[in-house]
């Protein structure tokens, strides 16, 4: 069976992680296969939703889908998977062309956290919660977790969630800035899908403008002002600007379509 499903309606697509018998844990497999999906998306999509099926996003690892790497000296390498697979995957979703949208059901925890706080808008239903489970076994943060999480949320909540390993409820996880809507859970998808089609709608500035925010996390104010200023010589050679220049003018709605 598929570990993740694609849906494609309207521009945006849908990839929702497929293993509910694990709650979707994250396995090598499922993120082959949401690799191969992702770039699916890049090529026929205008904004990707990514969410889990019944009751979880995603309970994090799945430490039961076989034996860890052993290193050159004999022990377990628990950070193979993590160069191999997962950070190459984070990685891809921090550098999307096109806007990412999570709508989160129930638990995201461990690395499946990190999937969906790497979304460019964050939806959660009332029931969700986020975990930085690792300290219970022992493991540290990965999928980029000590790395977004203090820039999200501040250093102090950071190393809350990290070395306490507390949920965060969707209420909670709203209020510190950690997700941009909490909603009802039968209002999870329709508010997801709907904030996806606004994007999927929109110039295709709006892959640039995500990538911009991304290198502003590392880029010194020079580098940060040289990256816009090649950006937008970018985005006024797109037909969408054109167009939207020409609706301006013209009193009437813009048509996109996302060149």
């Amino acid at each position: 069976m598929a570990k993740a499903k694609y849906e494609l309606q309207d521009g945006v697509a849908l990839v929702t992680l497929n293993d509910p018998a694990t709650l979707n844990a994250i396995s090598v497999e499922m993120t082959d296969e949401l690799t191969g999906l992702f770039a699916r998306a890049c090529a026929e999509a205008r904004c990707i939703v990514l969410t889990g099926e019944g009751r979880a996003f995603s309970s994090g690892a799945n430490l039961a889908s076989g034996a860890p790497p052993v290193a050159e000296d004999g022990l377990p390498d628990l950070g193979a998977h993590l160069e191999q697979t997962f950070n190459p995957f984070v990685t891809r979703l921090r550098d999307l062309p096109i806007p990412y949208v999570t709508a989160v059901n129930g638990a995201a925890a461990g690395i499946g956290c990190s999937f969906a706080l790497l979304g460019d808008l964050i939806v959660a239903g009332e029931s969700a919660y986020f975990l930085q489970a690792f300290r219970r076994i022992g493991l540290v943060p990965d999928g980029s977790a000590t790395y977004h999480l203090p820039r999200m949320i501040g250093r102090a909540r950071a190393m809350e969630m990290m070395l306490l390993g507390e949920r965060i409820p969707a209420k909670q996880a709203y209020e510190w800035g950690l997700v941009n809507r909490c909603v009802a859970d039968v209002e999870l998808l329709p508010t997801a899908k709907a904030l996806a089609l606004e994007l999927a709608n929109g110039p295709a500035s709006l892959g640039m403008i995500r990538r911009l925010a991304w290198s502003s996390l590392d880029n010194t104010w020079e580098q940060q002002l040289q990256a816009e200023r090649q950006t937008q010589k970018h985005a006024g050679r797109t037909e969408d600007f054109r167009e939207g220049v020409q609706a301006f003018f013209q009193k009437r709605p813009t048509n996109f379509k996302g060149a």
